[in-house]
């Protein structure tokens, strides 16, 4: 086995390009693996746990580029490099003949004084001083870059509700300004529902379902997965409420978030019962009295928070195609399962999509173990080995320290996947699908072989491997929503219309005898 390595210093590129990179590397026929980071620590430690860490690569500065490739021979190895450099000319050659680029965001705001905002992903040792930068040139902040203490996401925040602008993040990965998707989101029309969301896919998924409704949006903010948190206080969501409140085309307003610290949870509440327009509070797992104490609109799902938003917004409730659970196929799929098939195993791209099928388990069955489980005794402690009812967060940090999102890369999933198809106890494997702008470019595609050799090998083994499949997106995004949903069903994949309908199919299909 060869190793090659190339160290490209003060070449910076962003984490999702790279992400992206790494993952057409390691497609690359001939390759074992492949690692394209920035010369950070936490990407050498990767490296590192991987073997594949050296003393060139140890020197290497956090604004160098840091090419790995392994491979069976050295010519496989320079082979790739070749097509490796290949990609990144492809990367640079499919940007606008008139771009323009620019050193510094000082310089940026001088040359274009009619813009307002500024997106910002760059190393996390460096987005805090980046996104100050920003504030301090009167530019809105969305910072998609992590690794940002929580000390200075709290300064910046500050800093920028003195200012008047939004500081959306860190770690904000979804957001809607002025009718585009910034980072991962969708194809969405234009309406009259803002949505302030501490959750990437809880947002796009709520945006998706207003857009299936019939409904559009006006303004998507995001804020980051900390900002209701105890320390932070919700400050952006706050400002984000006051935003929307004050944005005329904006009428009603809908809340995204996972379980708040609860003393931030009272302030936000504080807000909507002072709030002139109504607001729709979807809190996965949250309780309604509070809410209703606030003159908020509660919603239990994502489902029923994008109805009330296009209800309150001027639709006909009556005329809205909201997709009734299929009890038919409820009690067809039951009949398939053997009395040991009595689990649920949910593989997640989308955080805020596992949380709300392990929400909706847990309101039917006690053994509901996770990741992301708050109650201690039913967080896995091993998060390679499933319990009973398994939800997981791919896109959590446990599993994505030093490798790319399951959006961008799926790989870790695929061999999750096919581990759990094994599992004689399973009775439904659960995963999602999200398109839209910043994810794989075929999320169905890339995952279809696996499904094929899982649903086979279940078959020759005289059992029923049911695959209960969740694709996130609208008619306007790409890859084309239809062709990836006529790809699962050709598989043999039953699919789930929305995210809510997903984890209360899964949930009752290994409900026996009820």
């Amino acid at each position: 086995m060869s190793t090659k390595v190339v160290i490209k210093q003060s070449t910076y590129f962003d984490s999702v390009s790279l992400m992206s990179l790494s993952t057409k590397a390691n497609q690359i026929e001939g390759v074992e693996q492949a690692v394209i980071a920035m010369g950070t620590d936490m990407n050498k430690e990767v490296l590192k746990n991987v073997g594949l860490l050296t003393p060139e690569l140890e020197a290497a500065k956090t604004s160098d580029l840091m090419i790995v490739v392994k491979a069976a021979t050295d010519e496989l190895c320079e082979s790739a490099l070749i097509a490796i450099e290949e990609l990144f000319k492809k990367k640079g050659g499919s940007k606008s003949a008139t771009e323009i680029k620019y050193s510094t965001i000082d310089s940026a705001a001088a040359s274009i004084p009619e813009a307002n905002l500024a997106v910002i992903s760059v190393n996390g040792a460096f987005a805090a001083r980046e996104a100050r930068k920003a504030l301090e040139n009167d530019l809105h902040v969305m910072l998609f870059s992590d690794n940002v203490s929580i000390e200075e996401e709290i300064a910046l925040k500050q800093f920028a509700h003195e200012k008047g602008l939004l500081m959306m993040g860190p770690d904000c990965g979804t957001a809607i300004i002025g009718n585009v998707a910034l980072c991962f989101g969708n194809a969405v029309r234009k309406g009259n529902i803002g949505i302030v969301g501490a959750s990437g896919t809880g947002s796009q998924e709520v945006s998706v379902r207003i857009h299936d409704f019939g409904g559009g949006i006006t303004q998507l903010i995001g804020t980051g997965g900390r900002d209701l948190s105890e320390q932070v206080g919700g400050i952006m969501m706050l400002d984000g409420i006051k935003a929307l409140e004050e944005d005329e085309a904006t009428k009603v307003i809908v809340l995204i978030s996972k379980p708040p610290a609860p003393s931030v949870q009272e302030k936000v509440l504080a807000q909507v019962k002072n709030c002139k327009k109504p607001v729709v509070v979807y809190f996965i797992g949250g309780e309604e009295t509070a809410v209703l104490e606030a003159g908020g609109h509660f919603a239990k799902t994502s489902k029923e928070a994008a109805i009330k938003a296009v209800v309150l917004a001027g639709a006909n409730e009556d005329e809205l195609n909201k997709r009734a659970l299929n009890w038919p196929l409820i009690e067809e799929v039951r009949a398939k399962l053997t009395p040991e098939q009595k689990y649920i195993r949910g593989l997640f791209c989308g955080g805020t999509l596992c949380a709300e099928a392990m929400y909706l388990a847990m309101d039917k069955y006690e053994d509901v173990y996770s990741n992301i489980q708050k109650k201690a005794d039913y967080k896995l402690k091993n998060i390679h080995e499933s319990k009973a009812h398994t939800f997981l967060d791919m896109g959590d940090d446990d599993f994505t320290n030093g490798k790319p999102h399951p959006m961008i890369d799926p790989s870790t999933r695929i061999a999750r996947f096919l581990e759990e198809a094994k599992d004689p106890s399973v009775g439904v494997i659960l995963m999602d699908f999200i398109l839209g702008f910043g994810s794989h470019e075929d999320p169905v595609g890339v995952m279809l072989p696996a499904i094929i050799e899982a649903k086979a090998q279940a078959a020759k083994e005289g059992r029923h491997l049911e695959i209960l499949g969740y694709v996130l997106g609208t008619d306007l995004d790409t890859p084309n929503f239809d062709e990836q949903v006529k790809k699962l069903m050709d598989a043999g994949v039953t699919i789930a219309s929305s995210s809510t309908n997903a984890g209360l199919l899964a949930r009752e299909f290994v409900a026996k005898g009820e």
